[in-house]
């Protein structure tokens, strides 16, 4: 690799004093959350307007708010416990593997279960979000492979390259 130095991937992710229980929960339930309200957002677009009733403002949107924050609600609870799990089970192991990931998919996925109210439910999104959390975290939490360049919105100007 022409010199290129491998960096841990512990070094990489270095957020020193953001790297909190709280930061990590409050962050993946507030991006969830957000993620939850789009896709809320276009779940309602694709269903039917309610008809207009008497004494009622703006049912369409009232109707889309509530399938909005439906959604939101649902996807920061799944987002907050996963990465609250993942963040406990790595203290209380002390390590940081695949099995913290898999406690936090299989939390995560109880979510849904809950919500439904059935059981079969509840294992079966347990299951396959503890599945998916360590096939993620198995490729090293990257959506491609790193090729060693950089691709920056500006020349960059360093003699050594």
């Amino acid at each position: 690799m022409d010199g290129e130095k491998y960096v841990a991937r512990d070094e990489i992710r270095d957020l020193g004093e953001y790297d909190t229980l709280l930061f990590k929960t409050a962050s993946a339930a507030g991006s969830s959350f957000l993620a939850g309200t789009i896709l809320g957002a276009i779940t309602a677009a694709w269903q039917d307007v309610p008809a207009v009733e008497r004494n009622v403002a703006l049912p369409a949107l009232k109707k889309t708010g509530r399938i909005m924050m439906n959604y939101g609600l649902t996807f920061a609870a799944i987002g907050g416990i996963f990465a609250f799990t993942e963040s406990v089970a790595a203290s209380i192991r002390g390590k940081d593997d695949f099995w913290n990931s898999a406690l936090g998919g299989a939390a995560a996925g109880s979510v849904l279960g809950l919500r439904a109210g059935k059981l079969p439910v509840g294992v079966g999104a347990a299951a396959a979000l503890a599945a998916v959390a360590v096939i993620v975290d198995a490729g090293g939490q990257r959506a491609r492979t790193p090729t060693g360049r950089e691709y920056l919105p500006y020349p960059r100007n360093n003699p050594d390259l």
